[in-house]
Formats: structure tokens, C-alpha cells, sequence
């Protein structure tokens, strides 16, 4: 393995991190936020929506001027703009200008993911063998991350907006740092070569894995909201016990994460996808029968390490199904993935009004099982890596 390609790893291994970090240090400043602007829970969830709508854009955006343009070119400068608007909310004094600034920052956070996926695939390409799991861990190292220095500015007394300056500073001079570590993906100029019927097969296994990754990541959504209040509300926990069923969930995926390309290089991505579904519908299914505390721990625990490598999956088969594409592909199916998040806290909380919470639960089984079933998608096409040449490791 040449230092190029290792250091062009570690760059994306920073962009995670980085990705995660400013997201993380902005939802670990939400209340005081909201405090500021001097807004109601409702009102802050209707402005949320602006963050999601602004990242949704930013996605489709972002994918084919990767393509374009090249990933050493647009990751560290949607890096450097999403690490300069993390100041905004911050700044904010009123709704409108807190909603503003949810939008661009959004934006700019939805050009940054897609982005450095993108660039995640071209590693992996290069590598011969699945990195990407990893890369997504790593985005959870980043929120880790953000809730330690959310801690240590706010007991320093420092104001949301000073805070997330310094954090939006340092993250600037790190993109701008990593930057030419990043490989130098060349621009794409035409794709003439590429036959209209491949195409149409490629843009319908597009639909097929962005419309997978709807439905897991709506159960993350789902799990990241409702994990918590389960225990509490149905199994009646204290609230100090019902925070851990987040911390165990957020755990086994970012264990599994780590553990997701190890395994994907001995079975296969599609063994990933199938067997992690079925495991993400076992751990639910317990969540929604179980009567025991110690039980939802174990069903939450199986959900997160079940769904923790199917994401990476779908997203390298994208980006891998057309490399000449990547950008645009990934962009298409985060983006509709990125509405599975969004849309599964208000999809369960829609069916609370129908079923008990538990209850409502049964459609992520439902979700699962069908992602099980449908995990073939992953068995056709250039989706990983085997096929490729090793790069001298």
C-alpha cells in the first residue's frame, strides 16, 4: 500500500470525524439555542425541518459537481463553508434568523456528506477491499467528540456562539489541512461510452438501494427518538435509565460499524445487508414483546448492531455501480435516505396516536424484513470491491 492512498484514507477518516463534530457541536447546543431565540419545542421542531430540507438540497447538489469537479476539490471546500455556517444558529436572535441560518447550514452539511462518501468510494476502489463501514464509525467518534467540548465550553462559561465559532475555526484549518491528502479523483468530462440500457439498469438499481436506505435509515430515525421514551413510557424506567437505551442502541452501531468491513471482505456486502436486517428486525421485535427493562437493552443493543453496516452498504453499491457517477448516485440514494431519518420520528409518533408506542414498533420489523429479503440487489453489479485488483497490501 502506498503512503498516498494510506494518507488519503486518514484524510477521509478526518472528514468523517469533522462531519460529525459540527453536527454533534450543534445539537449539543440546541437548548441553549433555543433558550436565546426565546422559542417553544414546537417551534424549534417546525425550524428542523429547515435544517433536513436544507440538507436534502445540499445533497443533490453536491453529488454531481463532485462528479464534475473532483472530490479533492469539493470536500474540503463544502468542509471549510459547512465549518464557517456552524456559527450561524449561534448568532441567531430571532426565529427567522435562526431559521436561516438552520438552512444554510443544513446546506452545507448535506454538500459535505455526499461529498466525502463520494470520496469514500474512490478510496475503497483504490483499496481493492471495503473501508467504508469504518469511515461512517468514524462520524460517530465525531459526536462523541462534540458532546466532550460541548461540555468543557459550556462549564467554561462560554456563550453557544463563541463555542461554535472555535469549533467552526478548527474545523476549517483541518479541511484546509487534510485537503491534499484527498485523491486526486479526476473531473468527469463525458460518459458517451456508457450504453443507454446500462444506464437505465444502473438508474433503476439506484431507485432500488435509495429506496432500501429510506426504510433503514427511518429505523435509525426512529430508534435515535423514540428509544428512550420506550423505556420510559412503556416499560416505566426513571429517566436516568431510559437515557441509556440511546447510549446502548448508539453503541452496538458504532462497535458494528468497525467491525462491518472485516466481515463484508469475508462474506460479502450482501451477506452484510441480509443478516444485519434480520438481526435489526430480531432486536425490535423483542423491544416491541418484552416487558422487561433488561430485555429492551438487549433488543436496542441487537436493533443498533443490526443496522449498523447496512447504511455503508447501500451507499458504496451506489457509488460503486457507476464510479464515472459516484457523486450523483450516493447523492440520490443519502438523499432519500437522509428523508428515512427525518421521516421516522414523526412516522412512529403518527402511529402513536393509533397504537400503543410499542406497538407501533412493528413497522420497522416490517422494514427490516423487507430490507432482508431485498438484500439480492446487493449480489449484482460492481457493488464492492472483490472484483478489483488489490492495491499492493
Amino acid at each position: 500500500m502506498n503512503d498516498s492512498l494510506r494518507g488519503a484514507r486518514i484524510a477521509t477518516f478526518v472528514h468523517f470525524s469533522l462531519c460529525g463534530t459540527l453536527m454533534g457541536t450543534w445539537v449539543v447546543n440546541i437548548p441553549a439555542v433555543e433558550e436565546r431565540v426565546g422559542i417553544t419545542h414546537a417551534t424549534l421542531g417546525g425550524l428542523l425541518v429547515l435544517l433536513g430540507l436544507g440538507a436534502f438540497i445540499g445533497m443533490q447538489v453536491a453529488g454531481p459537481l463532485t462528479d464534475r469537479l473532483g472530490a479533492r476539490v469539493v470536500v474540503p471546500a463544502t468542509a471549510v463553508l459547512c465549518s464557517a455556517a456552524l456559527v450561524l444558529p449561534g448568532l441567531a436572535r430571532d426565529p427567522w434568523t435562526l431559521a436561516g441560518a438552520l438552512l444554510v447550514f443544513g446546506f452545507c452539511n448535506g454538500c459535505l456528506d455526499v461529498s466525502m462518501n463520494a470520496h469514500a468510494v474512490h478510496v475503497e476502489k483504490a483499496y481493492g477491499r471495503p473501508v467504508m463501514s469504518a469511515f461512517h464509525a468514524t462520524f460517530s467518534v465525531g459526536g462523541v467528540l462534540a458532546a466532550v467540548v460541548g461540555a468543557a465550553t459550556a462549564s467554561a462559561g462560554l456563550s453557544p456562539a463563541t463555542g461554535m465559532a472555535a469549533v467552526g475555526v478548527l474545523g476549517i484549518a483541518t479541511a484546509l489541512i487534510s485537503a491534499r491528502a484527498l485523491l486526486p479523483t479526476a473531473p468527469i468530462a463525458a460518459k458517451a461510452e456508457v450504453r443507454v440500457p446500462e444506464r437505465r439498469g444502473t438508474a433503476r438499481r439506484i431507485w432500488i438501494l435509495a429506496a432500501l436506505a429510506l426504510m433503514v435509515m427511518l429505523c435509525e430515525g426512529a430508534a435515535n427518538d423514540w428509544s428512550a421514551l420506550h423505556l420510559k413510557d412503556v416499560l416505566g424506567a426513571p429517566a436516568s435509565t431510559a437515557a441509556f437505551a440511546y447510549g446502548t442502541f448508539a453503541a452496538t452501531m458504532t462497535i458494528g460499524r468497525l467491525l462491518a468491513d472485516h466481515l463484508a471482505a469475508r462474506f460479502g456486502s450482501m451477506a452484510i445487508l441480509r443478516h444485519g436486517a434480520t438481526t435489526a428486525a430480531v432486536g425490535i421485535a423483542i423491544v416491541t414483546v418484552s416487558p422487561w427493562i433488561w430485555a429492551a437493552f438487549v433488543g436496542w443493543a441487537l436493533f443498533g448492531l443490526g443496522l449498523s453496516g447496512c447504511v455503508p452498504q447501500l451507499f458504496s453499491a451506489a457509488g460503486h455501480a457507476d464510479p464515472s457517477a459516484a457523486g450523483a448516485n450516493v447523492s440520490r440514494v443519502a438523499g432519500l435516505g437522509y428523508v428515512g431519518m427525518l421521516a421516522g420520528p414523526a412516522v412512529i409518533g403518527w402511529l402513536t396516536h393509533l397504537v400503543a408506542l410499542n406497538h407501533a414498533f412493528v413497522l420497522l420489523i416490517l422494514l427490516c424484513a423487507i430490507t432482508a429479503v431485498a438484500a439480492g440487489i446487493l449480489r449484482t453489479g460492481s457493488d464492492r470491491t472483490p472484483e478489483m485488483a488489490p492495491s499492493g497490501h
